[in-house]
């Protein structure tokens, strides 16, 4: 296991599909609509932004609670959603740039001010994964 508690496979798994779908849990329990967006890995973390910026509804209903599910790469899991530091912001635009670069349009406001604002951490929780 890793510091942040994803196995070597998660982190490879997860890090290289070409999307996460998240499904931000609501405040009494239950769980959004599953919405596919971007994941990028940096080192051992994982890491995803809001193209929309905060207007994101997938990124209000998160941060409203800071849980979701997520399923990737034949990854299921519940995890936590914690505010990235600020000075991995520039390491995030760098593998967004590298991994979703053949996507130009959408890169650039990827890696703009709004949605460097909006930068998660995905982290592991012990609940059991959904079936």
């Amino acid at each position: 296991m890793t510091a942040a508690n994803w196995t070597a496979e998660e982190l490879d798994r997860i890090g290289q599909a070409e999307e996460l779908e998240i499904a931000p849990q609501r405040p009494d329990g239950s769980s959004r609509r599953p919405l596919p967006i971007w994941v990028v890995r940096v080192g051992d973390e994982l890491f995803i932004r809001s193209w929309r910026g905060a207007d994101g509804g997938w990124y209000r209903a998160a941060e409203a609670t800071h849980q979701a599910h997520i399923s990737a790469g034949g990854v299921d899991k519940h995890i936590t959603l914690s505010d990235a530091r600020d000075d991995v912001n520039d390491a995030v635009d760098a593998a967004y740039r590298t991994k979703y670069g053949r996507h130009s349009g959408y890169v650039e406001p990827m890696v703009g001010p709004e949605a460097r604002a909006t930068t998660l951490g995905l982290v592991p929780d012990d609940r059991a994964a959904r079936s």
